[in-house]
């Protein structure tokens, strides 16, 4: 008899994750294909100006593609979890366009460009889905730098957070988990001390409460700050 306190853990095989996580059935084929491995959170995956040919699909856990700037200044381009992959831009032959780490740790699987190649001969529906997320990322970035060249800080927080939020129970809006202060930081292109003295100001102001990972918007933030 199974004690009413003891935990179900989670399948480790590799192979059994693979076919629970989210995937499309084109892109479950290809991760078969690949090397899975276990990976630990904070480790570097990808070195932004280094050659690569290597795709990862992310099975379990959170990757983060950023750039660190001179003065040590982390940029955020995107969050990845469960069925999504990150690595497609250096497929061409180029150099990698951004660092990426881990953030939770999981398992990836890693896929080499002749895996892929050799996967598109045999179905080549994957090319348009390949393409169709590449789009998708490109019209991210467009959006991203529109954001930074047209608007202030405050500006680019609260197109964060009005997007982000969701409809809670109460009426209002949430994020929840919510990102830390610096997980903000690196999104909008601050520093985590500046998105502190806004998020401050909009809690005395009465338009947000925030937590422990949580932030509910209370009302209508304003245009301007």
């Amino acid at each position: 008899m199974t004690r009413k306190n003891s935990k179900i853990l989670p399948p480790s095989d590799p192979a059994v994750l693979i076919e629970q996580a989210p995937f499309s059935a084109s892109l479950r084929a290809l991760a078969r294909r690949g090397e899975a491995k276990f990976v630990r959170k904070g480790a570097q995956l990808i070195i932004e100006g280094d050659a690569g040919d290597t795709l990862f699909i992310v099975v379990q856990g959170k990757l983060r593609a950023c750039s660190v700037g001179p003065d040590g200044r982390e940029v955020t381009y995107g969050t990845y979890g469960p069925g999504e992959y990150v690595g497609e831009m250096s497929l061409d032959g180029g150099p990698r366009s951004a660092d990426v780490v881990v953030d939770e740790p999981g398992i990836v699987v890693l896929v080499t460009r002749a895996t892929l190649l050799a996967h598109l001969a045999e179905q080549p529906q994957f090319a348009l889905e390949l393409l169709a997320k590449v789009i998708r990322r490109a019209r991210t970035a467009t959006l991203s730098l529109r954001q930074i060249a047209l608007n202030d800080v405050y500006g680019r927080l609260k197109a964060l957070l009005e997007t982000q939020a969701v409809p809670a129970a109460d009426g209002t809006r949430a994020l929840e988990p919510s990102p830390s202060h610096l997980e903000i930081s690196r999104a909008i292109g601050c520093s985590r001390e500046m998105v502190s003295r806004v998020m401050k100001d909009l809690e005395l102001g009465g338009y947000v409460e925030s937590g422990r990972r949580h932030i509910r918007l209370l009302r209508t933030l304003p245009a301007k700050w």
